[in-house]
Order: C-alpha cells, then sequence, then structure tokens
C-alpha cells in the first residue's frame, strides 16, 4: 500500500501538489470551470482509485507501530519538538501573511489588492496578523482575524476562494485552540481532546484545500491544466513515452486529490508529510520565490505531521487509530 502512494507521488511529482496553477499560467480568468469534465472515465477512475488507498490505508497503519518513522534516528529526535508545533504552524502563516502583504497579495499569491491607498488599507491587518503570529502575541486574536477574512476574499476572488483557502482556516482554529504560551518562550501542552478537536480543523483545512485545487485546477479544468503543461512542458514528466498533457494532468490532480484525502485520515502522518514533500519541494527552483510563499502554511502543516507522529500519543489524537506499541511488536517478533 505504501509502495502505491509513492508511486503516485514519483509519477505525479513533475505537477506541485498544492501549487495555485493560476499563480503561474497566463491569463487564469481564460479558463473557466467545466463541471462535465469531471465525468470523464480517467477521472472518475481515478477519484476512485485514490478514495481507495485512503479507505484501505486506515487499516494497515492501525497495524503498524506509532511511530512508523522511530527505527530512524533523526526521526526520533522530533518528540521534543512537539510542544514547538502550534508556534512552529503560527512562524509559518505568519511569514507567508506578512511577505505576501508586502508584495500587495491578500493570502494567496494570485490575489492582488488594487494599486493606491485603498488597496494598501486592505493590506494592513494582514501585515500586523503576521507580525502577531511571528511575535507569538495575540495568536488567538490574529486566528480570529483570519477567519473573519471570508467577506473580503469574496469580494475579490469569489467563493471559490473559500475553498481553496481552507488550509489558513484550518490552522487559523488549530492555534486558536492551542495557541502557543508567550510566558513559556512559545511551548504549548498539547492535551490529547484538546488536540483532537484542533487537529480535525487543521486536517480539514488542508485537505480541503488539496482536494479543491485538484478539482479546480485539473479534473474540472483541463484547458487551464493543459496551458500550464503547454507553458512548461519540462512539469510533463511522462511525454518522452507518449503521456498527453490532459493525461498527466489527471494524474497530477489525481496526486493531489490523495494527499488531500490522507491528510484528512491522519494515517500514517509521518510517512504522508514526507512523501508530500517531495511535490511540494519539486519545482521550487522553476518557480522560485513565489511558490515558497504560497506554499509555507502546507510547509507548516507538513512539519506539524511529522512532529505530531513522533509520539505515539499525539499521533494516535492526529489519527484517530490506536496502533500497536513498537515495544509490543518486538516482543511478538521475540516470542
Amino acid at each position: 500500500m505504501v509502495a502505491l502512494v509513492v508511486g503516485f507521488v514519483v509519477v505525479g511529482s513533475g505537477v506541485p501538489a498544492g501549487a495555485h496553477q493560476e499563480w503561474f499560467v497566463s491569463d487564469p480568468e481564460a479558463y473557466p470551470l467545466d463541471l462535465g469534465a469531471l465525468l470523464r472515465p480517467g477521472v472518475v477512475l481515478a477519484v476512485a482509485a485514490t478514495v481507495a488507498v485512503t479507505v484501505l490505508l486506515r487499516p494497515v497503519a492501525a497495524r503498524l507501530p506509532a511511530p512508523e518513522l522511530a527505527v530512524i534516528k533523526p526521526a526520533r529526535r522530533l518528540a521534543s519538538f512537539v510542544p514547538w508545533v502550534p508556534r512552529l504552524l503560527a512562524a509559518h502563516l505568519g511569514v507567508s501573511l506578512l511577505v505576501l502583504a508586502f508584495d500587495r497579495a491578500v493570502l494567496d499569491p494570485g490575489i492582488h489588492v488594487p494599486d493606491g491607498a485603498g488597496g494598501t488599507l486592505l493590506l494592513v491587518p494582514q501585515a500586523v496578523v503576521g507580525g502577531l503570529l511571528i511575535a507569538g502575541v495575540l495568536v488567538r486574536a490574529a486566528s480570529v482575524a483570519i477567519m473573519l477574512t471570508g467577506p473580503l476574499l469574496v469580494a475579490l476572488q469569489g467563493p471559490e476562494a473559500l475553498v481553496t483557502l481552507a488550509v489558513f482556516v484550518g490552522i487559523a482554529a488549530f492555534l486558536f485552540m492551542l495557541p502557543p504560551r508567550l510566558k513559556d518562550g512559545g511551548r504549548t501542552d498539547l492535551d490529547p481532546p484538546t488536540l483532537r478537536r484542533a487537529a480535525l480543523g487543521l486536517k480539514l483545512g488542508a485537505g480541503v484545500t488539496l482536494i479543491s485545487l485538484a478539482v479546480v485546477e485539473k479534473f474540472a479544468n483541463p484547458a487551464m491544466a493543459r496551458a500550464m503543461l503547454e507553458q512548461e512542458p519540462l512539469l510533463n514528466l511522462l511525454a518522452p513515452f507518449g503521456v498527453s498533457a490532459d493525461a498527466f494532468a489527471v494524474v497530477a490532480g489525481s496526486v493531489e486529490l490523495l494527499f488531500g484525502l490522507l491528510v484528512i485520515s491522519g494515517a500514517l502522518p509521518q510517512v504522508v508529510a514526507l512523501l508530500a514533500a517531495v511535490p511540494f519541494t519539486a519545482t521550487l527552483a522553476l518557480f522560485g520565490a513565489t511558490e515558497l510563499l504560497g506554499h509555507l502554511p502546507f510547509y507548516g502543516v507538513l512539519l506539524a505531521f511529522l512532529v505530531l507522529g513522533s509520539r505515539e500519543e499525539t499521533s494516535r489524537a492526529l489519527s484517530g487509530l490506536r496502533r500497536r506499541p513498537r515495544a509490543r511488536i518486538r516482543s511478538e517478533a521475540l516470542a
């Protein structure tokens, strides 16, 4: 099962999972959604396969030891960072918001405010929120401010933006329930009941964003996906084997959808974080700072998965699975 997931990653890493094609494709407004494209046989088969992989992975994960990467020496040291997860998430989100504000973008590199004083005023709250998150001050208030940006997003970009930027709401919900404590240098006590609720918001936010991007930029927008691959032909790693741009876009969308479902599932959080990091970082050299800044919140989520998955109790709160303790597995193997 893990091998199948790895296969999806290797094949699909040419198109960045979670990357907004609208950031890079020329004239993105020229490519409206085509919901009828969702009924293409290739798309239906891809969706069915990714759902099946996600469902089957949970019982497999329940039989594996937790944490799953404890055999790797550097991974064992991640447990010491568990109390810092809210601080790390706040820093990733805060840097993204602050730098995007200086670039006159609202939450997303593709959403820019109008020139002039009026547009600049719209960016002031975002810059303030970003600074508060970086400093670890008034994090709950900053989180509420992020969740109240919905009307502004609809006015600037339409209702679709609310779904594709759900990761911001997920991180904000997590930080509202588990804010870093300034008096403890940013450390937070992650009690399991609160962590379960906070992790649910984080998983849903990040997962919904990934799933929505797979739909609105690939499955239901083959014209945009085709234009992106024609604009950057190096992205289609399967072109030498005769795979068309349309077919590769379905493969790339499947990778994005798979990671969205796996993030929501929470099973094998460390494995999912490491595998998802491959397509998220594969094209940084091609797209540069725009992609890096746009993906910083997702990097924070993947880092949170990697760290929270390093302890059995926090991994269980993240996944909802009662996985077999590593010590018990060793004793069974020696019996």
